[in-house]
């Protein structure tokens, strides 16, 4: 199931890094002088480098954080501290959505540079970022079912998950059954286990959409990032985009960490998004000098595929990381917990929200 979800992920980025560039090229540009002040190609070459480094090494390093619970035990999911990253984190992805994206893409379906009719009519930004979310919602609930019906239609003799191990803390219950045998060991009763297996299964839905959404974005900015010529965009671009990464990358690494991935298949994911923007600064490097920001197609491309991102963004951040955490019995029956997870929201919307200044 995970294999094949993530194999989808990467042929629908792939295609998306191939195609994107052929659709700015030979654009004619809004405002020609106002895009060639304050541009050094020697020197913004140096800074996207630093940026390829930079992001690529706090993307990794907040993806993994999560992922290396087994040695870190204030990084387990079922620890309390985790808790508060987590919300920290989605704290900072829906402050991308509401607050850097979704503007970005009304500023530019909104461009002077496009025709008045249509997009002078109609607020297409947030009716793109609407149906966005309502199909995240139908993928997350289409997924999820499916996944489901395809475990509990399997026969009594197939192995469903892994291990066997009751987690007494969050009711976490891995279920190991032998194909010869046809039998479950464990004290839970079979509706207890099915619970837990739904749990895992919308669990892993969750991590998949979660990186989809992540990555449109990650390689729309890093495409945007490589062909800018400008140091007054691309300085402030690389500490935001670094800092934004990072904890991107900690409440992603979160929910792969949670839907309890083969090693090999976290690594996978992991590795995907850690990639996706500093590959798609180096494509934005490789396109510069036929790159047109504000061609006509650029605009309509980058305005639909941030307003689509930052729909799933989110729903993501509201529904599947915020609603559930904070609905837990665990947080909701602590109210130091409950009151530090609150704060930690408040924290990373916060700062995320302040980087819109400079970026």
């Amino acid at each position: 199931m995970a294999c094949n979800s993530v194999n989808i992920l990467k042929i629908i980025t792939l295609a998306f890094i191939l195609l994107y560039p052929t659709l700015v090229f030979g654009e004619c540009v809004c405002d020609v002088e106002a895009m060639s002040q304050d541009n050094n190609q020697q020197e913004s070459l140096k800074y996207k480098a630093i940026a390829i480094a930079s992001i690529l090494v706090a993307g990794a390093f907040g993806v993994s954080l999560p992922l290396l619970g087994k040695k870190v035990p204030a990084l387990r999911p079922e620890n309390d501290t985790f808790f508060m990253i987590k919300a920290f984190a989605a704290g900072v992805i829906l402050a991308t959505g509401f607050v850097h994206i979704l503007p970005d893409a009304f500023d530019n379906l909104t461009s002077p540079c496009l025709v008045e009719n249509p997009w002078g009519d109609f607020p297409f930004s947030g009716f793109v970022a609407m149906m966005s979310a309502i199909g995240t919602l139908m993928i997350d609930t289409f997924a999820t079912g499916y996944y489901k019906r395809q475990h509990f239609n399997c026969k009594p003799n197939k192995q469903l998950v892994d291990e066997e191990m009751v987690n007494e803390h969050t009711g976490h219950v891995h279920v190991h059954t032998h194909a010869t045998h046809g039998h479950a060991h464990g004290s839970t009763d079979s509706s207890y286990q099915e619970l837990a297996l739904s749990e895992l299964i919308r669990k892993r839905v969750i991590s998949q959409v979660l990186e989809l959404g992540i990555v449109v974005h990650s390689i729309i900015i890093g495409i945007s990032l490589g062909a800018s010529e400008s140091l007054d965009t691309i300085k402030p671009l690389l500490a935001a985009l670094s800092f934004h990464q990072f904890f991107e990358g900690m409440g992603l690494g979160g929910c792969i960490s949670q839907a309890e991935y083969k090693s090999r298949s976290m690594a996978i994911m992991a590795a995907f998004f850690s990639l996706t923007t500093p590959v798609g600064i180096a494509i934005g490097v490789g396109i510069s000098s036929v790159y047109k920001e504000n061609g006509p197609t650029a605009l309509i491309v980058q305005g639909v595929f941030n307003s689509a991102s930052a729909g799933i963004l989110i729903y993501m951040a509201l529904v599947d990381l915020l609603a559930a955490d904070f609905m837990n019995p665990i947080l909701q029956t602590n109210r130091r917990l409950q009151l530090g997870a609150n704060i930690s929201l408040l924290l990373g919307a916060g700062c995320m929200s302040v980087l819109a200044k400079w970026a």
